[in-house]
């Protein structure tokens, strides 16, 4: 975000899954930059047993986080975003054997990536995802067995800090002295009686035709006549 001090309303509808029930309630949200930016390090994990109301929660965020933080080697990690896995293109799961509909999050640091991690985001491993083997993972799975994470679907994202462009320099307000102003250019005056003519007697004619032809087949083309 690159609002600083900003009130965000968003409307949330939500409804019951078993009673079909709907809600709404209107948020107010203050918007307010990160004090040390956007982290330089993002993660995405894909969470296969868990539906994104599950993850809303900061007891589970929190639970979330210190598993991630076994398979990553930091201690600065804090969620960025939490997404269904309907919103990316997933399917719903069918209502048998307690299935999910899965949970993207994303997680930031400003440490790197552990080996890991790396190892299970490289394209040996995206290689060996896509025969349907188990990608590579070097380290133990700290999320197991609260989490469920599809490591075909993981995504490491490395975020540059973007070039702050200067703002605009103001000046005093008062005008140098021997700066007169220029006034723009007079645009010559134009002649608008032809296109106006062209316009009004064009569709004219062509009705008088009209009516001079209808008025023909009518009256004189009749039997007996």
């Amino acid at each position: 975000w690159h609002l600083r001090g900003c009130l965000l309303g968003l409307q949330v509808l939500a409804y019951n899954r078993h009673t079909y029930e709907t809600v709404a309630q209107l948020l107010i949200i203050t918007v307010v930059p990160s004090p040390g930016g956007e982290p330089a390090y993002q993660g995405e994990f894909l969470v296969g047993n868990r539906n994104v109301e599950e993850l809303l929660p900061v007891a589970a965020q929190e639970i979330f986080l210190g598993a991630t933080a076994g398979v990553w080697e930091q201690d600065d990690l804090h969620v960025i975003n939490v997404t269904s896995a309907l919103d990316r293109g997933g399917r719903v799961p069918l209502p048998i054997e307690g299935r999910k509909e899965g949970v993207y999050v994303k997680v930031g640091s400003r440490g790197s990536f552990s080996p890991c991690l790396a190892s299970a985001a490289s394209p040996q491993s995206r290689f060996r995802c896509s025969l349907g083997q188990q990608p590579l993972a070097s380290c133990y799975d700290t999320f197991a067995p609260h989490f469920t994470i599809r490591w075909c679907n993981l995504t490491l994202l490395q975020v540059w800090p973007s070039p702050t462009s200067p703002g605009p320099v103001w000046g005093s307000g008062v005008l140098e002295e021997g700066g007169d102003f220029q006034p723009p250019t007079e645009v010559p005056p134009r002649d608008l009686l032809p296109g106006y003519l062209v316009t009004l007697l064009v569709p004219l004619a062509v009705a008088t035709l009209l009516c001079l032809l209808l008025g023909h087949l009518m009256c004189c083309r009749r039997e007996g006549v």
